[in-house]
């Protein structure tokens, strides 16, 4: 039976999974990038982006692996796939990620906006779900196929599902580094 996880999730020392200000030169938002240092020197991330090197066989590669190994679909947040906010002004924008984005599996964002699904390469189609997290949760079960669902973010996204009791397993990275402020995971 599929497990609902989130799975390799970074947080500040003060509880935050995000910078302030997120925007195309800031993905993260300001300082973000400071609380995914484990994951960019991994092989794992490095083999994501279709690179060589990067550290292998150490407690941050192990814990890459197990953040995107097993996941038969995955649920993001609408800020996870990009910074446009309101209605969708074109179909133009096709997440952060360029033509093969890292999920390689249905993913539904969530939304308030309807938009037709897309289909990257990689096997990654984006389905956009105005349902809520309920819709998106039954949708991302019957499509992972008895592997497990992957609650991937933002912040909001993780703790809808934290409260609702929905998580079977939290797996952070907790970092040693303070932003200050920010929208808190807990």
């Amino acid at each position: 039976m599929s497990k609902v996880r989130v799975a390799g999730f970074s947080v500040s020392l003060d509880g935050f999974g995000a910078g302030i200000e997120q925007s195309l030169t800031d993905p993260l938002g300001k300082r973000g990038t400071e609380i995914f240092q484990w994951f960019f020197h991994t092989r794992y991330f490095q083999s994501m982006r279709g690179q060589e090197g990067g550290s292998a066989g150490d407690i941050d590669d192990e814990f890459a692996h197990q953040a995107m190994d097993n996941f038969g679909a995955f649920i993001l947040g609408r800020n996870m796939f990009g910074p446009v906010r309101g209605p969708w002004l074109d179909e133009s924008w096709k997440g952060w990620w360029g033509e093969n984005p890292p999920y390689h599996a249905p993913t539904f964002v969530l939304t308030h906006h309807e938009r037709e699904p897309l289909v990257m390469e990689g096997g990654t189609t984006f389905y956009f779900v105005t349902g809520g997290i309920g819709e998106a949760l039954a949708r991302a079960k019957k499509a992972a196929c008895h592997r497990d669902v992957k609650i991937g973010g933002g912040v909001s996204t993780v703790r809808q599902y934290l409260e609702a009791g929905l998580v079977d397993s939290l797996h952070l990275a907790s970092v040693p580094v303070l932003l200050g402020q920010c929208e808190p995971l807990f």
